[in-house]
């Protein structure tokens, strides 16, 4: 009784927190305003177009800055997405125009000239929230003269704020910078520079409840809804075909099985048995490395868990575009509280296969995905600490994750790890294990794992190439990915495809007589992963324009993990199909 209420505290606990970090902004602003009143804008942070991991502080360059910017206050996703907004210098009061204001008159020195200027080279850009509305530009522009071959280094010096209002409220914002009014910093020399902005108000009749429509159309327009279209069209022929010609060949095959098995039965009861009934005594026993397949099944069925409530939670519409962190703030909340559901999984599994060190069992599951996370976190926070990048995070946000790790996850899994000892389920095993293992005869080349674990990927991974390629383009570019419910689609065909095909392989494996299933049901199922890394590679180099140290350490440090996490969850989606493949075609026959 005791731990249940235990459970029942730390879980209301964390759906508290839950419902805060994805609940409204802390602001307390209601987005009306009078005539005159000051808008909230924010600067956010500046960094190479291209590279979308490598950002930095907004005051990091030598742009003009309030004699006292405050820092606001951000939430826990904010910070993990690499956001740290500070007051901007733009007075931008609602409704007032302003047809030129200067800001401040600079006076640039070598070192600041050189570092705008790189900045320039490298296509930097800069991000700002007013009143919650994301606004971009870039900072400068490199104006190369074919003739002669030389290149001017542009910084612009006047920005203009282009702002719409729907009544009290404000509806849209654009930022228009003209390279006509512009500072030339080729030279290494130092530069007089009068930094200076202007503002234009107009009326919309746009609703305020629809300002955030006008990010997500990018995504929803015609040609890219037929593209989407057509990857699910592809997607459901994949599988249509591939059901057909399973339950085809399967049906067939395992008819012609039970009726060859049930005639031997009767009256050939001598004759040598051949075929996946020949194995019997033998495919029921447990593999080697229990704990550590034990382990694999629950974090996989953890990370499963993650993915259907992250989905349902985008499909209410919670991730809508430039809601700052909420992502991330859900990808750690849920993780925390479906830790419980690895520890009971992980743990009534391992004892069903007759282990013993469950607690031992059950430290393996809290490290196997967590702890390759955790050292690439350490890794790649060094890397942006060393570059001075926003996406360090700060001491306190590091406590506040060891708290949810502690406090949270920890106490989840050990009572999930509990409930699940106290299970006291046992293994169905149709027929019985014999006490010395068959030999398995010696098989073609493309019978072994890895050539089976290429069949078994290359399917559910062209099930889901086309859609790859946006979702890596919002992750890893500046587009935006608003259209869940299809992807949704596109995961839950992933699930079946990967169910399917290592199922179908288990049968082959099976005809053959190799009785070693286990283990390849895991490698096979997890395989899209090795696919989806390997598109890693593909995307990097021929589709995105990504370069550095750190920005690559970031792509590939966090693309291993999840592809790593991938392996996890359909692994245990393959094997979860085999088992109850294998129990039912040995449940329909007679095992003596």
């Amino acid at each position: 009784m005791v731990r249940v209420r235990m459970g029942a505290a730390v879980l209301g606990v964390a759906v508290v927190v839950l419902a805060c970090v994805l609940g409204a902004r802390a602001d307390g602003s209601d987005h009306r305003y009078k005539d005159g009143d000051y808008v909230p804008l924010y600067a956010n942070k500046v960094g190479p177009f291209h590279n979308p991991s490598e950002t930095y502080r907004y005051y990091d360059l030598p742009f003009c800055a309030p004699d006292h910017p405050k820092d606001k206050r951000e939430a826990l996703g904010e910070v993990l997405n690499g956001d740290r907004l500070v007051d901007a210098p733009y007075e931008l009061n609602f409704k007032e125009d302003r047809n030129s204001k200067v800001l401040c008159q600079k006076s640039l020195s070598k070192v600041e000239v050189a570092k705008l200027r790189d900045a320039v080279a490298k296509d930097y850009y800069f991000q700002m929230y007013y009143d919650d509305l994301p606004l971009w530009g870039f900072l400068g522009k490199l104006d190369k003269d074919k003739e002669q071959g030389n290149a001017k280094y542009l910084l612009f010096k006047h920005i203009h704020f282009d702002i719409m209002y729907n009544g009290d409220r404000v509806i849209e914002i654009n930022v228009q910078t003209d390279p006509n009014v512009a500072v030339d910093i080729t030279e290494d020399k130092e530069v007089q520079v009068e930094f200076s902005y202007s503002v234009t108000w107009k009326k919309t009749d746009i609703p305020f409840e629809k300002r955030m429509e006008k990010y997500s159309k990018s995504s929803s327009m015609p040609q890219h809804l037929e593209i989407h279209w057509f990857s699910i069209i592809n997607s459901c022929v994949t599988v249509l075909l591939l059901t057909g010609f399973l339950a085809t060949i399967l049906m067939r095959v395992l008819k012609n099985d039970f009726i060859k098995y049930s005639h031997e039965d009767e009256s050939l009861e001598d004759q040598e048995e051949t075929g996946w009934k020949y194995i019997h005594g033998d495919v029921f026993r447990f593999p080697q490395q229990k704990s550590l397949f034990a382990a694999i099944v629950g974090s996989g069925t953890q990370l499963l868990a993650l993915a259907i409530f992250i989905f349902l939670l985008a499909i209410v519409g919670v991730f809508y575009p430039y809601n700052r962190g909420a992502l991330f703030t859900a990808l750690v909340v849920i993780y925390a509280l479906t830790s419980g559901i690895a520890g009971y999984t992980a743990t009534s599994f391992y004892l069903q296969l007759e282990g013993t060190k469950w607690v031992r069992n059950l430290i393996l599951t809290g490290c196997l995905f967590c702890g390759p996370l955790f050292l690439t976190f350490c890794f790649l926070n060094t890397v942006a600490i060393a570059y001075s990048a926003t996406a360090a995070l700060p001491f306190g946000t590091i406590i506040v994750i060891i708290l949810i790790w502690a406090l949270v996850t920890s106490p989840l899994l050990v009572l999930g790890g509990i409930a699940g000892k106290n299970s006291n389920t046992e293994f169905q095993a149709p027929c019985r294990s014999t006490k010395y293992p068959r030999e398995i005869p010696q098989l073609p080349w493309y019978r072994s794992t890895i050539p089976q674990m290429a069949m078994a990927g290359f399917l559910p991974f062209s099930a889901i190439y086309i859609e790859l390629y946006y979702i890596f383009a919002s992750i890893w570019g500046h587009k935006i990915y608003t259209i869940y419910s299809i992807l949704f689609i596109v995961f839950i065909i992933l699930i079946i495809v990967t169910a399917f095909v290592t199922v179908a392989l288990t049968y082959f494996q099976l005809a053959v007589e190799d009785h070693e299933w286990w283990w390849r049901s895991v490698l096979c199922g997890g395989s899209t992963g090795i696919f989806i890394f390997f598109y890693c590679i593909y995307y990097y180099h021929a589709r995105s324009d990504m370069s550095g140290f750190m920005q690559t350490s970031f792509f590939f440090g966090y693309m291993t993990c999840v592809c790593y996490g991938f392996f996890l969850m359909l692994g245990t989606v393959g094997f979860r199909a085999s088992l109850l493949f294998v129990r039912h075609i040995y449940r329909s026959i007679k095992c003596e």
